[in-house]
């Protein structure tokens, strides 16, 4: 079972979420529990669980860490990813996401498909940067990144 099973999001230093960053944020964590691959390569001579697995996702000292426990509690690996890689795709995401929140309001499902394409494509150059980042460190597929990736963002946005 390498997936996870319970993830985290350590929020308590962030200003209270917009209604649709909440969302987002839901939507996220529902989609990644209900599908996802996640596994810790094996490196040196260590043993790694299998999983299922439960990830606390924070921001402490200007880093990106996840921090993987087995279910049963112990300790299965911690890894701190430099923010720097993020921050332009992050920025670029809730630009996006802000204008595809007012077309929702405001425009016809033309124009809201064309500005929702863009942000899909956005959200999918952020899910490949967090792959990149966490080469060597976990193992995730494609679908799996990309709501990471969008839990990375909330993150981002109230830091």
């Amino acid at each position: 079972m390498s997936r996870i099973s319970h993830i985290q999001i350590d929020d308590r230093n962030l200003p209270p979420p917009t209604p649709e960053i909440d969302q987002e944020r839901k939507v996220a964590i529902f989609d990644l529990l209900e599908e996802n691959s996640f596994s810790l390569p094996k490196r040196d001579d260590r043993v790694v669980p299998d999983g299922p697995f439960s990830v606390d996702l924070s921001i402490r000292e200007k880093r990106l860490v996840f921090d993987v426990t087995s279910e049963g509690g112990d300790k299965a690996a911690e890894f701190h990813l430099s923010l720097s890689p993020f921050r332009q795709v992050v920025k670029d995401y809730w630009a996006i996401c802000e204008s595809y929140f007012d077309a929702v309001k405001n425009l016809p499902p033309s124009q809201i498909e064309t500005i929702d394409m863009a942000r899909r494509g956005i959200h999918n150059e952020g899910a490949r940067v967090l792959q990149e980042r966490l080469e060597g460190k976990a193992e995730i597929d494609t679908d799996t990144a990309r709501r990471l990736f969008t839990l990375i963002c909330v993150l981002h946005f109230g830091g």
